[in-house]
């Protein structure tokens, strides 16, 4: 469980393909406060990932197909800056909002504006991420907690301050940029639920499986 407050910026050392799986090493900007151990889980751009290995101050995570296939990690390669949050501990600060670390799917960054002091981002995706968001809900984008400032057609709209863009992978954020998504899982359950038709309904169904 994560809370989507970046805690550490990565830069991508290595990706290791095995197969259509493979292996990414990636160095901290900075230590986390407390130490990483194997099989710790760490949010990379709002993946839910194991710590499989520790080299110096580099963690390695094996990657799954199903992984790259759904998520920006595909097309990352040595060089490319991820966001990091470390796994909630009981007690800890939730900041943001309820974030997993499995990502529904992907959008596109279709544009960026400076607004005054502030930046204005417009994603585009797909029809089945756009219904879980809400205007003024949550959404997780490349696993930063953001705020959706306006819903679209075919796309939604976030707002950030100069501390987020400073902090986050945003700031290298143009035009047709692939980010990950996840939707608020409160809006999840929501879905589902009328998926069954809601109410007594789906208690009935329930009861009789």
């Amino acid at each position: 469980m994560f809370t989507g407050i970046i805690q550490r910026l990565g830069t991508i050392v290595d990706v290791k393909m095995h197969g259509a799986a493979g292996r990414v090493t990636l160095k901290p900007s900075r230590p986390f406060d407390a130490p990483v151990n194997l099989g710790d889980s760490i949010a990379v751009n709002g993946a839910c990932l194991t710590v499989a290995a520790i080299e110096g101050a580099n963690f390695c995570f094996d990657v799954l197909t199903e992984t790259f296939d759904k998520t920006n990690l595909g097309e990352k390669g040595p060089g490319s800056v991820v966001n990091l949050e470390r796994a909630l501990a009981l007690g800890d600060m939730l900041g943001g909002h309820i974030v997993t670390g499995h990502v529904d799917g992907t959008g596109r960054v279709r544009r960026v504006d400076q607004v005054d002091r502030d930046w204005k981002f417009e994603i585009e995706c797909a029809q089945n991420l756009l219904m879980l968001m809400v205007s003024k809900g949550s959404i997780a984008l490349d696993g930063i907690s953001l705020t959706v400032a306006e819903l679209k057609k075919d796309a939604f709209v976030v707002h950030i301050i100069p501390h987020t863009l400073e902090e986050t992978d945003m700031s290298e954020f143009k035009p047709g940029t692939k980010v990950n998504l996840e939707a608020d899982i409160l809006g999840k359950h929501v879905q589902r639920i009328l998926e069954f038709g809601g109410g007594q309904d789906y208690r009935v169904r329930f009861e009789n499986n």
